[in-house]
């Protein structure tokens, strides 16, 4: 037996093999090839780009914020925005105290300028700041060493400086209440980073001008030399934690609480954008297993001739494997190149935040990572290997005497396509939705999506045989179906040859449900952010001090007189604070208003029904956000640092709230007011009387005396304007949606032009018994149709059980809101008939290709 056995292929010619095998499947298929190369190389470049924008992003935030912290040690900050200045003796007289550094940072609206927002503003010690802060310090122009000291002096960074288009010794005008303090340019601050916009001044003259005398925001301690930091730090705050309870956080800077406060800004936006962009990358591993499973198909018989010849199963594996990773590495290469390439042009011309707000202020620089690099190449290649290998397996499987034979093309097919996996794949994809995120991220959620598109794209071959089975056993009843054979022959085909039919529905399937849910979760949040700012802008107009900045406000007398005005039946004033809850948690919002007690969904977008407040309990109402975050329910008390201490409160409710994803709190002001005396408000919205109009209740507010720092709008502008910001923010979304659908059409159409082609020689025996040339191009563009639309309603019922995921398990586990649900009609019709004419033209013109031949060529290889 060893006599007739194969003589063993030498290694050199085993390589000239595999590299012939390889080159020729691409010089003969080029276009299926480069569209799997090209959708792995998108998704890796989205991934990747946005992976590196982030990361530029979030770094030079985190530096940027560093910087202002100097060489501080330990820093004591409130939990309020402010805190009363006495603390500072206490704190600089301590053991272990080098040197104490006060400071009061500020936020000061920019009077006639809209864009940018606030300025901010840092005031220190300069003698004190010198020892801690020394690059903060700002430097004066010649023969005015004294600038640091003045009352009317501001120091800008290069980037405030060209913002505000000033120069030294210029004056700017910022806002104090609802008048304007007007001060000098006096230097600039050359050591600030890049893009950060920053102004330091004296911080007497800060607290005087801006009204905030005994206010501090927090101060920075430098230790003596041999103090433990971690020690001080430890025995700081519990030595101010029993002296004033609840008032005062102590950390370091840029520790973990820091790092952590900065991430959870914007950590969930930053991983749904990677996920959103890895759906082109999922795309593309369905591509390279429709691009391998058809080209083992195809090449059914050449394998097993090899076989026969002596390649082994092993070698078979490899070679399959060979080709579904060199789609990936090149994808992979590519994708990688053309990342680093996008982000450094979306930081060039977009900034860092990508539209979405949160890094703003800074201007990041792309760095390349290694290990990042590596981790995207990897995802690439294993996406591809991933989509090969269930090709691969079957095609060393095979038996040479059953492959070499015509017509066994459909059990390569049958064999990729079981049920159990597919059915258990659904099964775990329900079960993973019902567990809690993890590290407060949807990590079950993304699983479940994934799980749930496997499943369903590994169940359509038997979805197909049931449909068209049952559809040719309905056509056949029929009296029509004697007299068109065209479409008899069409459902044949579909319903004798599923396997085939599932890959091409695969292709459609993927595409189609991805962009179904996509565009359900952006519409669904849109639509109910559009309805949200509907009910809680019930006013005729709203007026705020323009610009809003933490310097703004009315004080009462500015109140009287706005609620004096003719024409005003009614006013509600708003006050908001800053308050942190959490030293490794951005801050909430404290939000101070009239609230209607005997019916609060009066005055807010409740979220399930308010609970009767217990006789002596001070009410309050918890967004989504803050409630998920701090995980307090309704019923229970949640203790706020208020007035310089603690105040525990009654959880009355939970209300919605889009506009401020960190939290944000709702309490009557008679309350607040009564808690902690301040008596000035943010903003104030008013109802006109029966013959007053809008326009001259904005006339008669501008005219007041302090009218030229308000800014008045109407719902309907307000509206406009947050839609316009959502938009923005979504519009990286919007494109990665669009990607995905063009993606998806290119997928459709390789796939169908694929399968085409590899039936030519089926189309030259339909041609021997006497179909014509344009039946068969009929017969492909039914197929086609008939495909797809099965494709495009399963995709249909898939994309809403996905997006069902996403805006009812996803997004709440994200951003901690609730929405409601809403289908774009209009856009997934619109995608459904772009995809039900693409298929059914590839069809058309990869079977003009395909019946070019001619009948007697097309079936020369038959046997």
């Amino acid at each position: 037996m060893s006599a007739l056995s194969a003589p063993q292929a030498s290694p050199a010619t085993t390589r000239l093999l595999s590299r012939w095998l390889l080159v020729g499947e691409w010089r003969a298929h080029p276009v299926r090839a480069l569209v799997a190369i090209l959708a792995i190389a998108i998704g890796v470049s989205l991934g990747f780009a946005i992976h590196l924008i982030n990361a530029a992003a979030f770094n030079e935030f985190s530096t940027a914020v560093k910087s202002l912290s100097g060489q501080a040690d330990v820093q004591v900050a409130g939990r309020e925005a402010l805190f009363d200045e006495a603390i500072y003796p206490w704190l600089a007289q301590r053991d272990g105290v080098a040197m104490a550094s006060p400071v009061l940072d500020l936020q000061a609206a920019v009077a006639g300028k809209t864009d940018g927002g606030p300025l901010h503003i840092l005031a220190f010690d300069v003698f004190r700041a010198g020892f801690i802060s020394p690059d903060l310090i700002g430097a004066p122009a010649d023969g005015k060493p004294f600038d640091t000291l003045a009352d009317d002096a501001l120091f800008l960074s290069p980037a405030a400086l060209r913002w505000l288009n000033v120069a030294q010794g210029d004056k700017i005008a910022l806002q104090s209440g609802t008048g304007t303090v007007s001060l000098r340019v006096a230097g600039s601050l050359q050591r600030a980073r890049a893009g950060q916009r920053i102004a330091v001044m004296d911080i007497g003259a800060a607290q005087w001008r801006f009204n905030k005398l005994g206010k501090l925001s927090r101060i920075d301690l430098k230790l003596r030399q041999g103090v433990n930091r971690d020690a001080f730090q430890a025995g700081l705050a519990r030595a101010l934690e029993a002296q004033y309870p609840g008032r005062f956080q102590v950390g370091q800077p840029n520790d973990e609480n820091q790092n952590s406060r900065n991430n959870n800004l914007s950590r969930a936006y930053r991983v749904n954008l990677t996920v959103l962009a890895l759906v082109a990358l999922f795309t593309g591993a369905f591509l390279v297993f429709s691009t391998q499973a058809l080209s083992v198909i195809r090449r059914r018989g050449q394998f097993a001739l090899l076989r026969v010849l002596g390649m082994e199963r092993g070698q078979l594996l490899r070679q399959v494997l060979l080709e579904g990773a060199s789609l990936g590495v090149v994808g992979a290469a590519l994708g990688i190149a053309g990342g680093y390439a996008m982000a450094a042009v979306a930081l060039r011309f977009f900034g860092g935040d990508l539209g979405a707000g949160y890094f703003a202020g800074v201007q990041p620089q792309v760095q390349f990572t290694p290990v990042a690099a590596f981790v995207y190449f990897a995802l690439g290649l294993g996406v591809a290997l991933l989509g090969c290998a269930a090709p691969a397996l079957e095609a060393a499987r095979a038996a040479p005497a059953i492959a070499l034979k015509s017509g066994s093309e459909e059990v390569v097919t049958t064999r990729l396509a079981k049920t159990w996996p597919a059915l258990a794949c659904l099964l775990l994809a329900g079960a993973l939705t019902l567990l809690p995120p993890v590290f407060e991220l949807p990590l079950f959620g993304y699983l479940s999506i994934a799980l749930l598109l496997i499943g369903a794209i590994a169940l359509m071959p038997q979805l197909a045989a049931v449909v068209f089975r049952f559809l040719q056993r309905a056509w056949l009843r029929t009296e029509t179906s004697k007299h068109a054979p065209v479409r008899s022959l069409t459902l044949a085909r579909l319903a004798n040859a599923s396997g085939q039919a599932g890959i091409a529905l695969g292709g459609v399937l993927s595409s189609f449900s991805l962009m179904v849910a996509m565009a359900i979760m952006v519409s669904s949040f849109r639509v109910s952010v559009d309805d949200w700012l509907l009910q809680i802008l019930p006013a005729d107009l709203y007026a705020r001090t323009a610009a809003s900045g933490g310097t703004a406000g009315l004080n009462p007398r500015e109140q009287a007189a706005i609620t004096a005005l003719p024409g005003v039946a009614r006013v509600d004033f708003q006050r908001l604070r800053s308050l942190s809850l959490a030293p490794d948690r951005p801050n909430v919002v404290l939000l101070a208003r009239p609230v209607n007690l005997a019916d609060p969904e009066k005055s807010m977008v409740l979220v399930g029904d308010t609970l009767p407040v217990p006789d002596g309990a001070k009410p309050v109402w918890l967004s989504e956000a803050a409630a998920d975050l701090y995980n307090v329910k309704p019923g229970q008390q949640i203790a706020l640092p208020l007035a310089g201490g603690l105040h525990k409160f009654f959880v009355a409710g939970i209300w919605r709230d889009y506009a401020r994803s960190s939290g944000a709190i709702q309490m009557p002001l008679t309350d607040y007011r009564a808690l902690t005396g301040d008596l000035d408000v943010s903003d104030a919205a008013l109802w006109l009387a029966k013959d007053a109009t809008g326009e001259q209740l904005q006339q008669r507010l501008k005219a007041l005396p302090f009218g030229a720092s308000l800014e008045v709008s109407n719902p309907s502008a307000i509206r406009a304007l947050s839609l316009q910001i959502f938009d923005r923010s979504f519009a990286v979304t919007y494109l990665l949606e669009a990607i995905a659908i063009v993606i998806g059409l290119f997928g459709v159409a390789a796939t169908f032009s694929a399968q085409t082609l590899a039936r030519a020689r089926e189309f030259g025996m339909l041609r021997h018994v006497g179909v014509t040339r344009g039946q068969i191009l009929s017969i492909l563009a039914l197929e086609g149709g008939a495909l797809t639309a099965l494709g495009i309603a399963t995709g249909f019922v898939l994309g809403l059980l996905i997006s069902f995921v996403l805006v009812f398990i996803v997004n709440p586990q994200s951003f901690h809101w609730t929405m409601q649900l809403h289908l774009p009609w209009p856009l997934i019709a619109t995608v459904a008939a772009a995809l039900l004419t693409a298929a059914a033209a590839t069809a058309l013109i990869a079977g003009r290709q395909a019946l070019s031949s001619g009948p007697i060529r097309a079936v020369r290889e038959d046997w």
